[in-house]
């Protein structure tokens, strides 16, 4: 198949940009997806509405960050088989991938649905956008099958080598969610419950055309309704494989989540503004994300065909290729950031204090561009306990701490909150740097343990 790609073999400057082309461009309408409703509420709506949607939006990546993490168990497991040259346990992985997948989407569902008001109330909303907030959550985890079922597709698709599915699903989402939001908040004027509706339909209608179209594609393995069963050695298997990077996922998006709310406490302004701030670095760090899911599927063939000495150059030619665009954006975020956040809002008070937490971000762009790469190798590694470790850490010794202790100083200074991001990732560039090296004179990668 042309869609699919062997990793074990070839150039790997071009398998690694032709594998990870598509999946940033994926990326970049996944993150267009999120951001349109911000952009769309932000043109037509009031500032609480735009708090609204950031707080709320937050809370669904919260929840879309631990289904993904999971699903990388789904992502490396198969590229792990195929590079083993294994390709019959791949329909099965999936088939039992299915199953788990769907009992996680049910329980994500009555959670979320019964716990909308209370995490609001952590997440110190303002009151002015408070009910919003919970309309938005509920509405958005009415659809959280489709949440799932939307991620696994992409999960599923990479560990096979194909990053060109998980593009034509999400463009099918993107385009969908586009007309609804202008549709439903721009002519409608439904504002911050518009947003929402758009955005569950989108990945329902991206799903069921999805499904339409992998019906008719041919797979480099065989896998029918047979395969689709409650295996709980392959679920478990996918299960713990994913579950420390989806804890690290999920723990990390808690750390943001509590930034959210230190800001939140600001008052609506640095809300808004941080939310508007939050989106736009979804796009900033576009490069680092492709690479970092592109290294893991790219890493788990070649660790499997025991090709240990090809994953190491994947990785220093993902960071070398990340650190060139980073440079770039850097740049663009700490001078241009007003210009950037004026895309999302109206409002001049919530455009500079955008610009002001943006500068922050910058010097991030360059220490993502690094840590990313090595957290991808690692997953395809099989070392995600440690990628979890790394996160907590992160997250908690530094991030959260740093954002509290910033918020304190007065006058207070979004530009001081925004710098417990990068020193985070220099903790953690630290601590894989650290673990790399020992991996590398232990001995302890997974093809050598065997």
């Amino acid at each position: 198949m042309k869609e699919t790609q062997n990793f074990t073999e070839g150039n790997i400057l071009l398998s690694l940009v032709r594998f990870a082309l598509p999946v940033l461009a994926a990326l970049f309408l996944q993150t267009m997806y999120g951001a349109v409703d911000m952009l769309v509420v932000g043109q037509f709506a009031a500032a609480a509405d735009v708090s609204a949607v950031s707080t709320g939006s937050w809370l669904m990546q919260l929840i879309t960050s631990f289904v993904v993490g999971i699903a990388m168990g789904t992502t490396v497991l198969l590229g792990r088989k195929l590079g083993e040259g294994k390709p019959e346990e791949a329909g099965k992985i999936i088939g039992a991938s299915v199953v788990l997948f769907l009992l996680i989407g049910i329980v994500i569902t009555f959670l979320m649905e019964l716990c909308a008001v209370p995490v609001a109330r952590i997440m110190q909303t303002p009151p002015e956008a408070f009910d919003a907030t919970v309309m938005y959550v509920r509405i958005c985890s009415a659809g959280s099958l489709f949440i799932v079922a939307y991620n696994v597709l992409g999960s599923i698709f990479r560990g096979i080598g194909d990053s060109r599915m998980p593009l034509i699903t999400v463009a099918i989402a993107c385009v969908f969610n586009i007309a609804g939001d202008f549709l439903l908040v721009g002519v409608f004027g439904l504002a911050t419950a518009g947003a929402a509706i758009a955005t569950v339909c989108a990945q329902a209608l991206s799903v069921v055309i999805s499904i339409l179209i992998i019906r008719k594609k041919k797979l480099p393995f065989s896998f029918g309704r047979k395969d689709i069963v409650f295996d709980k050695k392959r679920m478990g298997s996918v299960f713990r494989l994913g579950l420390p990077i989806a804890f690290q996922d999920l723990l990390v998006s808690i750390s943001f989540l509590a930034i959210t709310a230190i800001v939140n406490s600001l008052g609506v302004i640095p809300s808004a503004g941080v939310g508007v701030a939050e989106k736009l670095c979804g796009f900033i760090m576009l490069v680092p994300s492709a690479f970092n899911q592109s290294m893991s599927a790219f890493v788990a063939q070649n660790m499997g065909a025991g090709k240990a000495e090809r994953a190491k150059k994947a990785l220093f030619t993902g960071v070398g290729l990340s650190l060139a665009v980073g440079v770039f954006m850097a740049w663009l975020a700490f001078f241009h950031g007003d210009l950037l956040s004026g895309l999302f809002a109206r409002d001049a008070a919530v455009i500079a204090a955008a610009a002001e937490y943006l500068k922050a971000y910058a010097i991030d762009c360059l220490l993502v561009s690094i840590m990313f790469c090595m957290i991808g190798y690692f997953n395809g590694c099989q070392k995600t306990l440690f990628v979890m470790i790394q996160g907590i850490v992160g997250a908690f010794c530094v991030r959260i701490p740093v954002s509290l202790f910033m918020s304190r100083l007065k006058p207070v200074s979004l530009f001081k909150v925004g710098l417990a991001t990068p020193c985070s990732s220099i903790v953690q560039i630290a601590l894989c740097l650290g673990y790399f090296i020992l991996l590398s004179r232990k001995k302890l990668l997974p093809e050598q343990e065997r």
